[in-house]
């Protein structure tokens, strides 16, 4: 029964107001940049992904995947590749599809199903850089890939892929968009959209045979207009809601057969009642659930100013170092 306590968190009083928690990295965390080498692989359908790697000349090597209009450039992608080096582990931190600072090469891109991609990284690690043992680690968005696609390949995962984490993930599409659709999140899901659409009008002047129009662009609100218009028609799905549901990871999480943490806060403002599975984890051996009382979204400091590692980064460390001989 693989439920976890979180009595090691204890932020400042300020950081247990979810919002707050939430901002606070994007507004005071600042994290030295990584020695990244840039690898650009290419992939099946003509298009590309650049990855940065870090090698500080040990066995292990971690995959990492960001979240939404994300890129290795966050800080906290920065710390936990900071981390992993502190820890003489290495790194292999993936941008999506058209966030490494140049235009993805199709009309498709990233959505929070789209494990082959991860598999494709996986299989260079092994394949061109002849790592033996590999830690995933997924943040939001990219912590749904993570845990769909450990669950999806369940006892037939290659075996030099020796656990994973996933911090923040709406784990249940359909329930976190309604989530963020609410009014009292109206300040994240504006900023999500204004990020969005950028890369939408560019899809539309590189790609006009497609059924896309200013008008229908400038129409868009929240994620469902969003992925009904282009995330789902882009990537063959027949809607939003088919592209939530066959894209969820919350219905894999039964089939996970490696050890894997997920670490989603009680107070996240991206999700709903149905991210918290708290009954997949007591039904499991392999899953292992934590849920803070506080942390916001991809927030988790402990105190204003903190320096170095936050808490959520060393819980990780501490699952990888107690669950695997690495």
């Amino acid at each position: 029964m693989p439920i976890l306590d979180s009595n090691s968190y204890h932020p400042h009083f300020l950081l247990r107001l979810p919002h707050f928690s939430t901002m606070l990295p994007n507004l005071l965390r600042r994290v030295d940049k990584p020695n990244y080498h840039r690898l650009r692989i290419n992939t099946t359908d003509e298009d590309f992904l650049d990855l940065d790697y870090v090698k500080t000349g040990g066995e292990v090597v971690a995959i990492i995947c960001h979240g939404l209009e994300g890129s290795t450039d966050r800080d906290y992608i920065r710390s936990i590749v900071n981390e992993m080096g502190e820890n003489n582990w290495d790194s292999l931190a993936i941008n999506l599809r058209g966030c490494s600072g140049e235009v993805n090469a199709i009309y498709g891109s990233y959505h929070s199903g789209k494990t082959d991609d991860l598999d494709l990284v996986v299989n260079y690690a092994i394949e061109e850089m002849n790592y033996q043992k590999i830690i995933l680690i997924g943040y939001s968005l990219g912590g749904n890939i993570t845990l769909k696609y450990v669950g999806e390949r369940g006892t037939e995962i290659n075996k030099n892929i020796k656990a994973a984490a996933a911090i923040s993930v709406p784990v249940h599409l359909s329930d976190s968009a309604e989530q963020l659709a609410k009014r009292s999140n109206v300040i994240y899901m504006k900023r999500f959209i204004r990020m969005l659409k950028p890369k939408l009008k560019e899809k539309l002047l590189r790609f006009p045979q497609e059924e896309l129009s200013l008008k229908e662009l400038n129409s868009i609100r929240d994620f469902h207009g969003f992925d009904s218009l282009y995330t789902a028609p882009a990537h063959g799905f027949s809607s939003a809601n088919d592209y939530w549901e066959k894209s969820s990871s919350l219905q894999f999480l039964k089939s996970i057969r490696i050890p894997t943490l997920l670490i989603n806060a009680k107070d996240d403002p991206f999700l709903g009642p149905a991210c918290y599975p708290f009954k997949e984890a007591e039904e499991s051996v392999h899953f292992f659930f934590e849920a803070p009382d506080h942390g916001g979204h991809v927030g988790f400091a402990s105190s204003l100013f903190e320096k170095g590692p936050y808490w959520n980064e060393k819980r990780m460390i501490d699952f990888f170092k107690e669950k695997v001989i690495l």
